[in-house]
């Protein structure tokens, strides 16, 4: 019987943030599922506190979270399948770069790189915000330690 191979450190970060975001899409879902009528409600309560609690920080996000929040309230059976569906594939990777599989190392930083210039493009064309910067700065980190992880174990 063959020994498994070790993960890295690195490549377990990466493992945890993908079950993380699966997570975090499956609660989600759950929450839309179980409160799709009284969403416009409970977004409206939601941003009052918010903008009670911390005026305009984060106004930006804050708005652009209450568009899809009420486009969802409204195709509420469409995001569900949708976010499920985008959870699947976190677990997927995340189980694939935790056994060290070839295929997860190539999903991964492609799935990653494919999107760092449209990130960057909005970034720079659209008004300025710490999210989005945090949100590319994190993608370029998994694909920087994807890529040279899959270096060391010569699959580029």
């Amino acid at each position: 019987m063959t020994e498994p191979t070790k993960v890295s450190g690195s490549i377990k970060a990466v493992t945890f943030y993908e079950v993380i975001k699966g997570v975090g899409a499956v609660v989600t879902a759950l929450a839309l599922w179980a409160w799709h009528n009284d969403v416009s409600l409970w977004i409206e309560s939601v941003n009052h506190a918010w903008v009670q609690h911390f005026g305009t920080l984060f106004s930006a996000q804050v708005e652009s979270l209450t568009r899809v929040a009420q486009q969802a309230s409204e195709n509420w059976a469409l995001f569900i399948l949708f976010i499920l569906g985008y959870a699947s594939l976190r677990f997927v990777e995340a189980y694939g770069l935790w056994t060290d599989r070839t295929w997860a190392y190539w999903f991964s930083v492609l799935g990653y790189g494919v999107f760092l210039p449209a990130e960057v493009y909005y970034l720079i064309t659209r008004p300025f915000d710490w999210l989005k910067l945090a949100v590319l700065l994190l993608n370029i980190l998994v694909v920087i330690v994807v890529y040279k992880q899959m270096r060391r174990k010569g699959l580029i």
